[in-house]
């Protein structure tokens, strides 16, 4: 029997007029996402825009995506992003450093072993939103966690259903931020994120609230706790605090 997100992928239709968009926004929006099952089984490719509708996600349609986190090595803060305006799915919304997908348009980025794909997929998206250049994230340096498969919608026609990648990353890097993409960022201990996550006037990504609740805070406790001899911190002492075989199903 197939899955319902084989058969919603066999079904989906991309008929939506972006023509009212921002011309960049709509552009990115033919790129071709990786489609997956419930497991993350690749079954094909689609462009953002039909992954990307309620119509389709409602009938199972789904596809792979990263959240990447990075972490000033010096004293452990986050880097966090606020997405543009001009963004078509969640705009202005304050988000972890970069979210984004592994493209089929992109052989590495489909390559699965020792999950290159995804992490080929952030160095690249990290140079593209927020001007890091790749030489500062080294695909070998993201520490990979777990995935979580979840469903989230936006703003009327358009949101989420992923089976997401969560990326660690420490290290020094120079931001030169794309206006398209991003429209502020800043660096955040866990008191100041926690006191974000308090103020009513700002609005968060869905799947980086679900990520922050139910794991972000005790790994970033274990990452400070793990600091080397010279007080610096390092993605890779989390190697084994998550179990990453498996998709966690948060739908």
């Amino acid at each position: 029997m197939s899955s319902p997100a084989v058969l919603a992928a066999r079904a989906a239709l991309a008929s939506i007029d972006l023509t009212s968009y921002d011309p960049e926004q709509s552009r990115l929006m033919d790129e071709k996402c990786i489609l997956v099952d419930e497991q993350d089984n690749a079954i094909g490719a689609m462009d953002k825009k039909t992954c990307h509708l309620m119509e389709n996600i409602n009938k199972g349609l789904l596809h792979r995506a990263f959240s990447a986190f990075i972490f000033r090595p010096s004293d452990g803060k986050l880097l966090l992003q606020q997405r543009a305006s001009e963004k078509i799915t969640f705009p202005d919304m304050w988000t972890n450093t970069c979210c984004s997908h592994p493209l089929d348009d992109f052989e590495e980025e489909k390559i699965e072993e020792g999950q290159f794909g995804v992490r080929s997929a952030a160095s690249r998206k990290l140079e593209h939103e927020l001007g890091i250049p790749k030489s500062q994230t080294p695909v070998d340096e993201f520490q990979y966690l777990t995935k979580i498969h979840y469903l989230a919608p936006s703003n009327g026609m358009w949101g989420e259903h992923e089976v997401d990648y969560i990326l660690f990353l420490t290290a020094d890097v120079t931001v030169i931020p794309n206006k398209n993409e991003i429209q502020d960022y800043k660096y955040v201990d866990k008191a100041e994120l926690q006191a974000m996550f308090n103020d009513s006037s700002n609005s968060f990504t869905p799947w980086f609230k679900l990520i922050a609740r139910d794991f972000l805070f005790g790994w970033w406790d274990t990452l400070m706790e793990r600091q080397g001899f010279d007080g610096r911190v390092y993605a890779k002492t989390l190697t084994g605090v998550a179990d990453g075989s498996k998709v966690i199903k948060m739908v």
